[in-house]
């Protein structure tokens, strides 16, 4: 595997940064790859050299953290629902500006659609419907129960400034979704 040069990678993060800030001061439809690029401090032609538009980029963007999921994902499964829990609510807590700024955009609503159907697939792998309590539910419902709760308590805690640190909401969230599965 061939290295990047580091130039690329970091013109790539001030790129997606500048994005990222400039979304949340003002809707991703009014934001300019000039803006973008004045931000990040790189010509547009740096940014046309990876993307091709500021919709790719956005999808770029957003892709890089459903994968960083995804990728996290396949060690937290082994853990109990409050340590999975903890490096989720660490990983919000430290990509604050990422999260707030997607859940709450009105230009990005793709982000909140990506992130759920992400979750609905990892919680219907981890849904056991031939246990007792769950006889008779239907894995597909409760994945997406699981899903939607899931990213409305991240959707509250992220709107309400992280009134509670990563263990608190780890521990309160693990603890209702060892209730349901």
């Amino acid at each position: 595997m061939s290295k990047v040069d580091r130039r690329i990678l970091k013109s790539q993060e001030a790129i997606k940064k500048a994005v990222i800030e400039l979304m949340s001061e003002k809707s991703f439809d009014s934001i300019t790859i000039q803006e973008i690029s004045d931000r990040a401090n790189v010509h547009r032609a740096t940014i046309y050299l990876h993307y091709t538009d500021k919709f790719d980029l956005l999808d770029k963007l957003i892709e890089e953290y459903i994968n960083e999921m995804r990728e996290m994902n396949d060690y937290v499964c082994e853990l109990d629902w409050r340590d999975a829990n903890l490096v989720y609510f660490e990983y919000f807590e430290r990509n604050y500006l990422f999260f707030s700024t997607m859940l709450a955009s009105k230009g990005a609503p793709s982000f909140r659609t990506r992130f759920l159907e992400f979750l609905i697939e990892e919680y219907k792998a981890e849904v056991d419907v031939n246990e007792e309590k769950n006889h008779g539910l239907n894995e597909e419902i409760m994945g997406c129960f699981m899903g939607t709760a899931f990213v409305g308590i991240v959707e509250w805690w992220i709107s309400k400034g992280m009134p509670y640190p990563p263990e608190v909401m780890a521990s309160q969230v693990g603890i209702l979704l060892e209730r349901v599965v």
